[in-house]
């Protein structure tokens, strides 16, 4: 198998990793545990699995996430595109059927010659041939050993983790409907992309009381953070009880915000809103939107039964908790996403601590046509700085610090205009149009042609 660019790990990094080193004309064996052995986070053997939310984030051209999708479908990314077939109703937001979704990316990866998938757990990274490490947060402990040793190998600074945590899910026909409203922030979307669960102060106060004295999972010695005994967090997805415990008001401004989303009922904007977001194309779930946490089962379903239309909820999926594990990759990876010190050793995915499921898609996609060209004895292509792309590397490329956290793409990490215009959606728009000449430019360095459906700024004008 020393032909083949080995990619550990079926997730989205790695299937899209293993995607584009095929379109780049070498062969991949893609590996992958499940459903062998399944991960804590993990519900089915699928590729490609979505373990937290069904949501790839906004998707305009003035968002860094909508625009690093769309640079992703440029280069014809088998994540994005197959996120865009399985898209169900999101208001501004792309988000899928999540089961759909990965059985068009297995169905995609299955029919591609060049990619061999074998399913078996990979607990040691091949020293004599190509490798991309696309193990997602939460590798086997066999396979974390064996990281550490190579991390130790390149004078690395060691490995990190924080805590990450996934939203309750509940069946749609358990839900008392007349008891909410339909309606998507601002009135984007077809206007029923959301169901919105209005909050009075008495309600909004007792979910505060709820989330600070029920019961929560406590971290195990080893989970912890060795300097100071607390469970460490990425700062953009918090429990939500984190998120109370830290000011009365921090929910009302963050995921239940009521902004946007005024009652066509009573022409008023409540106190606060908890919304549902669909689960799948059919709406027979949906889930909490920002409602992550690491409350006891009883204490969750406690507590969200006494929001309006809750009461005899059923819930198929309650919020959990898992740790997440990342590489301290400013200090020991390069802008290929190659592990300093080693040639065919690549990683990509929030193993890099690029947080989110379009940048993981990114990492993987950066890693395969760079392992690719490396094999084929290519020069190296790289990724232009004025594009979202360039954000997510710069990222893992520039943040050099005492500690080192995972983030999502932002607009900051990429070059700024000359002579940029004063209002931002315009300035963003400007961003937007210069990153998509830079990634046409990329990918014609690759030797490939446009997809068919042309641009998003094209289509939209």
């Amino acid at each position: 198998m020393n032909d083949r660019i080995a990619v550990i790990g079926g997730g989205l990094a790695g299937c899209e990793a293993a995607w584009q080193a095929a379109r780049c004309g070498v062969k991949v064996e893609l590996i992958e545990m499940r459903p062998e052995r399944s991960g804590p986070a993990h519900h089915t053997g699928d590729l490609a699995e979505l373990v937290c939310s069904n949501s790839f984030r906004g998707a305009a051209l003035e968002n860094a996430v909508g625009l690093l999708k769309e640079e992703l479908a440029q280069l014809d990314s088998l994540i994005i595109t197959s996120a865009r077939a399985s898209a169900v109703p999101a208001g501004g937001a792309l988000a899928v059927d999540r089961a759909r979704f990965s059985q068009l990316v297995q169905a995609r990866l299955g029919d591609e010659s060049s990619v061999q998938i074998r399913r078996e757990e990979a607990t040691r990274i091949p020293r004599d041939r190509p490798v991309i490490v696309a193990c997602g947060p939460l590798p086997g402990e066999a396979l974390l050993a064996d990281l550490d040793e190579l991390l130790r190998e390149s004078a690395s600074h060691g490995r990190l983790h924080y805590y990450d945590a996934a939203s309750p899910i509940v069946a749609a026909d358990s839900v008392d409907t007349t008891q909410m409203y339909a309606k998507a922030r601002y009135d984007k979307g077809d206007g029923d992309d959301y169901l919105n669960i209005p909050l009075d102060e008495t309600q909004y106060r007792q979910l505060l009381a709820d989330l600070r004295t029920l019961p929560q999972h406590e971290p195990k010695e080893f989970e912890c953070d060795a300097s100071n005994g607390r469970r460490p967090f990425f700062e953009g997805c918090l429990p939500i009880e984190e998120m109370a415990r830290r000011g009365d008001d921090v929910l009302r401004f963050g995921p239940l915000k009521p902004v946007g989303l005024r009652d066509p009922r009573t022409g008023k904007v409540p106190h606060a809103v908890v919304q549902l977001r669909k689960e799948n194309l059919q709406a027979s779930a949906f889930n909490l939107v920002g409602f992550q946490t690491r409350m006891t089962w009883p204490a969750q379903k406690e507590t969200f039964s006494k929001f309006p239309g809750l009461a005899n909820a059923e819930w198929l999926r309650l919020g959990v908790m898992h740790r997440n594990t990342f590489i301290d990759s400013p200090r020991i990876l390069d802008e290929e996403l190659r592990l300093r010190n080693f040639d065919a050793l690549h990683f990509a995915g929030q193993v890099t601590g690029a947080e989110g499921y379009v940048e993981a898609a990114a990492c993987g996609a950066i890693a395969g046509i760079a392992a690719a060209r490396r094999m084929l004895g290519l020069p190296a292509v790289r990724v232009p700085a004025t594009t979202a792309l360039g954000a997510v590397i710069a990222h893992l490329q520039n943040d050099v610090t005492a500690d080192f956290q995972p983030a999502n793409v932002t607009w900051e990490y990429m070059l700024p205009l000359e002579d940029a215009p004063r209002e931002k959606k315009a300035r963003r728009r400007a961003m937007a149009e210069r990153a998509l000449g830079a990634i046409a430019e990329f990918r014609a360095a690759l030797g490939r042609r446009a997809p068919a459906t042309g641009t998003l700024l094209a289509r939209v004008g």
